[in-house]
């Protein structure tokens, strides 16, 4: 049988699980900013994570609801959004893959799949300006 016209990689998953499994990958990936992960999954997810973080780049509502809804966690979509989006300054080639060695039980291929740009933790906190109350004069 020829390999023509086949695109992906299926492992030994139906294609709800594969989805499921990329999903997972992808809001893991956005959640910690790096996942290890073996050679193959980190291979798969590149190409639709990126895709999604050209969609957040846009910033707008449209854009928004595309990401919560191919990630399926509002949370972390809005992260991406917010967040890592922004600070992200190249136009593409956001993710780079690592090897880091052999898996012990099975000799798998492992990968870490992270950001190519330093991407920080801005906590979004409204710091009130607090002005030193006047001290009263004791007569």
């Amino acid at each position: 049988m020829h390999r023509h016209g086949y695109k992906g990689r299926k492992f030994g998953r139906e294609n709800d699980q594969r989805t499921a499994l990329t999903r997972g990958l992808m809001r893991s990936l956005f959640k910690y900013k790096s996942i290890n992960t073996t050679l193959a999954k980190a291979k798969e997810i590149r190409r639709p994570a990126e895709k999604l973080i050209t969609i957040a780049k846009k910033g707008d509502l449209a854009s928004r609801r595309l990401v919560i809804a191919r990630l399926n966690d509002q949370l972390i979509g809005n992260n991406l959004v917010d967040v890592i989006a922004p600070q992200i300054k190249r136009d593409s080639g956001y993710l780079k893959i690592e090897h880091t060695g052999f898996r012990r039980g099975d000799n798998s291929e492992m990968a870490t799949i992270s950001f190519v740009d330093e991407i920080k933790d801005e906590v979004k906190e409204e710091k009130a300006e607090k002005k030193p109350a006047a001290k009263k004069e004791e007569k």
